[in-house]
């Protein structure tokens, strides 16, 4: 940014100077009007040879700059498609790891299930084992009596 100020800060300055030294020459010529004119016509030719090839250097300026920009541009575009390829790379991991851990909680609930179910199982008989030693105690102290 600080090359297109200075640019136009020389651009400025030359015109400008280019003007007043056009003035004052015609002011302090010590030539015929015909003389001057010459003059006049030269130094405008000049001035307009320095103007086409101001406008030439800003021209490959911009170009040179507009060109730099595109490599920056792509430069930047390819770095964020490598950075965006890794962050979906590191969200499949996650992603998989996660599938992974959740299988393994699952079996493991589903075993857990069943042992519990076997040992509800289990204890169920048992309770019914001792109702019926029970039951039968009481059936007989019952015809005891």
């Amino acid at each position: 940014m600080s090359d297109r100020d200075e640019f136009g800060a020389f651009l400025v300055g030359f015109i400008v100077g280019g003007l007043t030294g056009a003035v004052a020459a015609l002011l302090f010529a010590p030539q015929s009007g015909e003389e001057t004119r010459t003059l006049l016509k030269e130094r405008g030719i000049e001035i307009k040879d320095q103007a086409a090839q101001t406008t030439e250097d800003a021209v490959a300026r911009a170009e040179a700059a507009a060109k730099e920009a595109r490599a920056r541009a792509d430069e930047l575009a390819k770095e964020l498609k490598e950075r965006t390829q890794v962050v979906v790379d590191r969200s499949k991991e996650v992603v998989d790891t996660t599938k992974e851990k959740s299988k393994e909680v699952v079996d493991t609930v589903k075993v857990k299930s069943k042992e519990v179910a076997e040992t509800a199982k289990e204890k169920s008989k048992k309770v019914v084992k001792t109702a019926k030693k029970k039951t039968k105690k009481a059936e007989a102290e019952v015809a005891e009596i």
